[in-house]
C-alpha cells in the first residue's frame, strides 16, 4: 500500500480510478468538492470568466494535489473547474477523509507537505503575476514543471501564464537565442 492509500486510509484496490483525458471532474458551482490525488497523469484547475475566457490557475502532474480548497474547507459551491488533460489515474478523496483526526504523526507530515508544496507554489505564481516579466514567469513554470512544457500545448502554458500563445512563443525564441 503506498503512502497516499495510508494517509486517507484507502483501500488499495479501490482507492484509484482511471478517467479518460477531457473528462471534467469537477465544474464551478458544483457543491463542496473533492481533493484528487494524480497517480499518473495530469489535471488542470481553471476558471470561466463572464467573457467566456479560460484562466488555467494551477496544474496537477503525478504526486500533486488538486483541491478547491474554499469549497472543501468552507462547504462552498465549487469555483474552480477540473479537467484532466491526460488519461489519469486518479485517488479521489472526500472531505471526511482529509481531515481525518487520527492521522499518525508521520501521515500528517506527509499530507502537510503536499499542501504546503501547492501552497508556496501558489504564493509565488501570485507573487510573479503581480511583479514579474512575463519571462520570469515562464522561467518559473519551467523550474516548478520542468516535464510539462513537452506534455503541453503552448495556449494552455501561455494561459496559466496570462499572456497570449505568441507572446509565449517570442520568449521562447529568446531564451533559445541566448543559450
Amino acid at each position: 500500500m503506498n503512502n497516499i492509500n495510508i494517509l486517507f486510509n484507502l483501500n488499495t484496490d479501490s482507492a484509484s480510478k482511471i478517467y479518460k483525458k477531457g473528462t471534467i471532474l469537477q465544474r464551478a458551482g458544483d457543491p463542496s468538492s473533492h481533493l484528487y490525488y494524480v497517480k499518473k497523469g495530469l489535471l488542470k484547475s481553471y476558471t470561466i470568466d463572464k467573457k467566456g475566457k479560460e484562466h488555467i490557475f494551477m496544474f496537477a502532474p503525478e504526486g500533486w494535489l488538486m483541491s478547491d480548497i474554499e469549497s472543501q474547507e468552507f462547504n462552498k459551491e465549487a469555483v474552480l473547474f477540473f479537467e484532466c488533460l491526460e488519461d489519469s489515474d486518479l485517488i479521489k478523496i472526500s472531505k471526511e477523509q482529509s481531515t481525518r483526526d487520527d492521522l499518525s504523526k508521520e501521515q500528517y507530515l506527509h499530507m502537510s507537505s503536499l499542501l504546503l508544496r501547492r501552497v508556496g507554489v501558489l504564493q509565488r505564481r501570485i507573487i510573479m503575476l503581480m511583479s514579474a516579466s512575463a519571462k520570469e514567469r515562464y522561467e518559473h513554470f519551467l523550474e516548478t514543471y520542468p516535464e510539462l512544457p513537452n506534455r503541453l500545448p503552448q495556449r494552455l502554458i501561455a494561459s496559466y501564464l496570462g499572456i497570449t500563445p505568441e507572446a509565449l512563443s517570442k520568449i521562447r525564441g529568446e531564451m533559445l537565442r541566448e543559450k
